[in-house]
């Protein structure tokens, strides 16, 4: 297996120097038209504690918990692979995250030490490849404190661009009361809290044949941005930068049920101005990935409620296939050159200013 551990006490000591261990300066990304060096946003990662431990629990019924543990794509994964994968693809930096399930299987202290391992690793990989790799920082929910304390962590002493979390966690979706304590912190330090979807529990083995990513994983991501709307969480975490996965994922299909304008006004509401702190204001706030979403129907959905300025690029990497593959599809969804632009870097370079460059 291709990962090089570090101790804790160099890593933490070597921050101050995160430069130091920067790729070489002699990578050229592949000239490619209509790809001015893209950011995803939506790129995964492992660490070697944390492939271990998926990698024990594989087979296991976990009750309450996701039993989805895509393994196979991970085994030989490295920094390095990811970099030559980016290089040929034109990816110039890939803001790294956790995928589910996340880091809770029931256990406070394994959830707290797989959390702060990956995120070390992550940041070291940003380190070492600077410029290449942004972190978005792994939170220990559903526990508060324990995740109030890696935010100041992953903020503080690893200076993570943002956080990554899932979508829900057991039957509660991020507008839940009980997370408030961690979004009131996150909000204060106007973060960027990336999503990512899992199959919640009320919600699991429907179809045994059926794989959850075809339609519980999108259908976890409407209802976290519903449990945003409905609960007034996203008007008290105004100040927080969400970005949903794969599109928003069922969301644009049910926008008529959600309050903003039914079958015969809805035209009308999303052809002007949203209200102030009205639902479609808040839509219209949050930002959407393309992985796994790159056709006609969830673009051109998405650019009616959202605007392309909501949109940024994400792969879903490694498992929703190579960028290439995504910037193909985004050319045959109506966008224009100025639209594609904006996806491809322009829109995340906005608030990830340091890999604007």
């Amino acid at each position: 297996m291709a990962f090089r551990s570090t101790s804790r006490r160099k890593f933490v000591a070597g921050l101050a120097a995160a430069g130091a261990g920067a790729v070489s300066p002699g990578w050229r990304l592949r000239a490619q038209s209509g790809n001015p060096r893209v950011i995803d946003c939506h790129h995964h990662f492992v660490s070697p504690a944390f492939l271990k431990t998926l990698t024990a629990k594989q087979g296991r019924k976990l009750e309450g918990f996701t039993n989805y543990f895509p393994l196979g794509l991970w085994q030989n994964y490295s920094p390095a692979r990811d970099i030559e994968l980016m290089d040929k693809q034109g990816v110039a930096t890939a803001m790294i995250s956790v995928t589910s399930p996340g880091v809770w299987f029931g256990d406070r202290e394994e959830a707290r030490k797989l959390a702060r391992e990956m995120n070390e690793y992550g940041a070291k990989m940003a380190s070492d490849y600077k410029g290449r790799f942004g972190l978005f920082a792994l939170l220990p929910l559903p526990l508060i404190d324990e995740s109030l304390r890696e935010i100041e962590y992953a903020f503080d002493t690893l200076k993570a661009d943002g956080v990554g979390i899932l979508t829900s966690y057991g039957n509660r979706w991020l507008g839940d009361a009980a997370f408030q304590p961690v979004f009131d912190e996150l909000n204060r330090r106007k973060a960027i809290v990336y999503t990512h979807p899992i199959d919640a529990p009320c919600c699991q083995d429907l179809w045994p044949d059926v794989n959850p990513t075809t339609l519980e994983f999108p259908t976890d991501t409407a209802r976290a941005i519903l449990s945003l709307l409905v609960t007034n969480a996203a008007s008290r975490y105004g100040d927080i930068r969400f970005i949903f996965s794969h599109g928003g994922g069922t969301m644009p299909a049910v926008i008529g049920r959600l309050g903003i304008g039914g079958a015969d006004t809805l035209t009308g509401v999303l052809n002007r101005p949203a209200e102030p702190n009205s639902r479609l204001f808040q839509l219209r706030r949050f930002c959407y990935d393309t992985a796994m979403s790159t056709n006609v129907v969830q673009m051109q959905a998405l650019k009616t409620i959202a605007g392309v300025s909501q949109i940024v690029f994400g792969t879903d990497y490694p498992f929703g296939g190579d960028a290439a593959r995504h910037l193909t599809g985004l050319q045959s969804c109506g966008l224009s050159d100025e639209d594609l632009r904006a996806i491809q870097r322009g829109n995340a370079a906005k608030f990830l200013p340091k890999y604007a460059g």
